[in-house]
């Protein structure tokens, strides 16, 4: 509704707007060149690359609409670009409009049963006056400013001979015009459905005018065709609120009917009602099947002795065969359906999901399976239990699972079943935490708020981290490569990788086993001792002592050890 209100957008802009919008449904999205669309229109290429722009560009609060994004082929050569249109937000006003208006419409006439249907789903009682207001110039010396009431009823006049409205003519509040929008476009209503509306609606006012009977502008509040001065003030109500009974807007789409004006019927069809009976409708293809009519409600005066008369005396609800087979298992709850918008609420559906791919079998199946698990006297309202839970399919998102069951295979959905688990594990959870249970494990915590399971799976996905060993400051350092003593590897070390006291035991031993061959030298040789002083416990060490020392290489180092200590 952003797109019919606001005075920044013309009206081309408002159907190109519905037409990118439904292309974009499709699984390529809208990939149609200007000139496409513009022949899907009825308009011409420059129109529609007017709108586009303007959609394209920010309007006054900064949305900007529509999205083109143009794509070049790998040789080089451009191909048409992808429209997509924004996302709305879940607040923004909205109304459903069929594609086949946008199609059989002109702009400014898409944009009046724009007005026309959002105000017949709010139940706005809609004036001609408010009508014009958002009808507006974008052109000339009047640019932006709204039509005039005599030009937004031939607006209007247009759009209902173009069979989208029906206009009942004085039969509103202080004799307004009820306007009734259509959402089937006009190729796909049966015969006598709103042509017959349309005569009913013209049938109430006597006129001998083949004239418009819009109301003129300087007219006065009567009608053109002699019915007089109007009431200038609303009549109280005399119906209690809680009346069944009282005359309400009918719902989008039903047969509307005029006060005065009998049920329309095909005369070439009406010997086929009356052999069908009072409860039986024609449908199409020739075929009756049963239809649940609305029982008769009488109108109720608070003043009393008031004449009472049946709410709804129109035209049967039709029902195609398709769908009445499809809704063949619940026929006897389809029965007890005592209003005629909620049958229509249930064939739409059924429609809907027929077209949207829905095997009619599958359907039906589905129908048959949700019957069978309740009990009769546990549906207390047959409609809403056949919209909301026999239609309706149970799954995930993909098509083919049919309450956890795959419908082409017969196997068990592996989505579903996952969820199924996370389903259980949530309830779990949320179990051991009322009860003051490790959520994971199940156990008792301990003080510190973790149980033991909880300590040990980090302790294993978070490893406690090496220590690095820190390296001493100075010269390099190594183990003796005989006693395994902390050595400092520096000069000699270097070579030997020895420490002081094992190199001078190595050096000893190599001397002793070398043949002498220095000659002896004069004077008294110093006995040196054979074997250590040392001793090992209680038993004498027997390993030979070190050069000037009566110790071996072991036993001078547990020397320098208490020195040291």
């Amino acid at each position: 509704m952003r797109l019919v209100w606001s005075p920044y957008y013309q009206d081309v802009a408002l159907s190109v707007y519905v037409k990118v919008k439904a292309l974009g449904l499709r699984p390529e999205g809208c990939q149609a060149k200007s000139s496409t669309i513009a022949s899907y229109l009825g308009l011409s290429t420059a129109s529609v690359e007017r709108g586009m722009t303007q959609l394209c560009r920010p309007g006054l609060d900064g949305v900007v609409e529509l999205f083109s994004d143009r794509r070049t082929l790998p040789g080089g050569t451009g191909t048409s670009a992808l429209r997509a249109v924004r996302t709305m937000t879940r607040t923004e006003a909205f109304v459903w409009l069929p594609v086949a208006a946008s199609e059989d419409l002109t702009p400014r006439q898409l944009r009046a049963f724009a007005l026309i249907a959002y105000a017949q789903a709010r139940g706005i009682a809609l004036t001609e006056a408010e009508l014009a207001a958002g009808l507006l110039h974008h052109s000339g010396k009047k640019a932006g400013q709204p039509i005039s009431v005599t030009a937004a009823s031939a607006v209007v006049d247009a759009v209902e001979a173009a069979r989208w409205v029906t206009v009942q003519r004085r039969a509103g509040a202080q004799g307004r015009h009820r306007y009734i929008a259509h959402d089937i476009a006009p190729e796909a209503r049966p015969d006598g459905g709103c042509a017959a509306v349309a005569g009913a609606a013209e049938a109430a006012v006597t006129s001998g005018s083949q004239e418009s009977v819009s109301s003129q502008v300087g007219e006065g509040s009567g009608s053109p065709v002699g019915e007089g001065s109007l009431a200038n003030e609303e009549s109280p109500r005399t119906d209690s609120p809680d009346d069944e009974g009282a005359f309400f807007s009918s719902a989008v789409g039903e047969v509307p009917v005029v006060e005065g004006a009998g049920a329309v019927e095909n005369p070439a069809n009406a010997a086929a009602r009356t052999e069908a009976g009072g409860d039986l409708a024609l449908r199409a293809g020739g075929n009756s099947q049963p239809s649940p009519s609305k029982p008769e409600t009488k109108k109720r005066s608070s003043r009393g002795g008031g004449a009472r008369r049946s709410s709804y005396d129109g035209p049967q609800l039709a029902m195609s065969p398709q769908i009445y087979a499809v809704l063949e298992p619940v026929h006897l709850l389809l029965e007890k359906v005592n209003s005629d918008f909620v049958v229509r609420q249930i064939a739409r559906e059924v429609g809907r999901q027929l077209r949207g791919g829905t095997d009619a079998e599958r359907l039906h199946h589905r129908l048959t399976a949700r019957f069978a698990k309740v009990m009769l006297s546990e549906i207390r309202d047959p409609g809403r239990w056949l919209l909301g839970v026999a239609l309706p399919r149970w799954g995930c998102g993909y098509q083919d699972c049919e309450a956890g069951v795959l419908w082409s295979t017969g196997k068990d959905c592996e989505v579903c079943a996952e969820i199924v688990q996370d389903k259980a594990a949530a309830r779990r959870r949320a179990q051991r935490i009322e009860q003051g249970l490790c959520p994971e494990h199940g156990t008792r915590p301990g003080p510190g708020g973790r149980c033991a399971d909880c300590v040990l799976d980090d302790a294993v996905r978070n490893p406690a981290p090496v220590p690095v060993q820190r390296e001493l400051e100075g010269p390099p350092r190594g183990s003796c490569g005989d006693c395994g003593a902390r050595i400092v590897v520096v000069g000699r070390a270097l070579e030997d990788g020895l420490c002081k006291l094992c190199r001078e035991e190595a050096a000893a031993l190599a001397t002793a086993s070398a043949p002498e061959a220095a000659p002896r030298q004069a004077g008294p040789a110093t006995a040196e001792p054979q074997t250590c002083s040392g001793r090992d416990g209680d038993v004498p060490c027997g390993r030979k002592p070190l050069p000037s020392r009566s110790v071996c290489g072991v036993h001078r180092v547990q020397e320098l050890a208490g020195e040291v200590a």
